[in-house]
């Protein structure tokens, strides 16, 4: 039984903005996947829901003239994983999408959703925040583009303003062309469990030189909100993909990431397979790269 006040459909942006701002008590849901779980627990009772999943200006993926990708937030999670766009260019993110949940919760959960709830143990978000996604708003009068690393603001909370949606996340051409990309879920069970731990490693190797030109390392559950290893990267950058290079990922992101205690695993724990899934996800680039498999 679900305890909720009033239901409000909108068809368009500029509906649903109006909405929100007619009543700004009200929850945004799309598939439900999280918001649903939230009111049947209690934590939601009694609020009202406007509802976006019918916009189709915020579905499906476009890759413009400029090459800049285009998400729609109200792309569902089994879209992304078989969309030819993100098979092409991104595909570390379907695969992370891939990671989401059952088939049921793939099939309706939204990317939007995903960033907007605020989770750490998002599987969407560590590939978004390796390829500096840019996320756009709109609120009736123009909107907002924000930096993924900007949205989050702590635990469950994200830079959301009262009458303002989520419409778009955006990928610039310059951050994933010739980029390669992994993504690694640790979790305790095999199926339908949140991360304990999740790493995505996007890096830009010479496959000639065999030099490291740029790596971006991104946990979650690793911090209070998605972390990027920026002092680990900068450490790395211009040294030559070997052995030694991959045993230093290892070290340098153990001494960086600050994940905690919790009955799902231990500090110790999780700093022990951060090294281990970090090292992994970067070995699994260099192969990308060595394949001539550039993007």
């Amino acid at each position: 039984m679900y305890d909720i006040e009033n239901y409000y459909n909108s068809g368009t942006i500029k509906e649903a903005v109006s909405l929100l701002k007619e009543h700004p008590d009200a929850r945004v849901i799309s598939g439900g996947s999280d918001v649903l779980i939230k009111i049947r627990e209690g934590k939601l009772a009694g609020t009202s829901l406007v509802c976006i999943r019918d916009i189709k200006e915020i579905k499906g993926v476009k890759k413009m003239d400029s090459g800049d990708i285009y998400i729609g937030a109200g792309t569902v999670f089994s879209h992304l994983t078989n969309d030819p766009v993100i098979r092409e260019n991104i595909p570390v993110l379907g695969e992370a999408a891939d990671q989401v949940g059952g088939p049921q919760i793939r099939n309706v959960g939204t990317i939007g959703g995903n960033i907007c709830n605020g989770a750490v143990s998002a599987d969407s978000v560590p590939s978004l925040f390796s390829y500096n996604a840019l996320l756009r708003t709109s609120d009736g009068a123009g909107g907002r583009t924000v930096p993924i690393r900007d949205f989050y603001l702590g635990p469950g909370r994200v830079d959301i303003q009262p009458g303002e949606i989520l419409t778009h996340i955006v990928i610039p051409e310059k951050e994933y062309r010739g980029y390669q990309g992994h993504y690694i879920k640790y979790s305790m069970r095999r199926a339908m469990d949140i991360a304990t731990l999740s790493c995505c490693v996007v890096s830009k190797i010479d496959p000639r030189k065999k030099i490291l030109e740029d790596i971006r390392i991104t946990f979650g559950v690793a911090a209070p909100v998605p972390f990027r290893c920026v002092k680990t990267e900068e450490a790395l950058k211009g040294a030559a993909v070997d052995e030694k290079l991959y045993q230093a990922v290892e070290e340098k992101v153990r001494q960086e990431i600050n994940p905690r205690n919790s009955w799902r695993a231990s500090r110790e724990f999780r700093l022990q397979i951060g090294g281990e899934i970090a090292r992994r996800a970067f070995v699994k680039t260099a192969e990308l790269a060595a394949g001539g498999d550039g993007r």
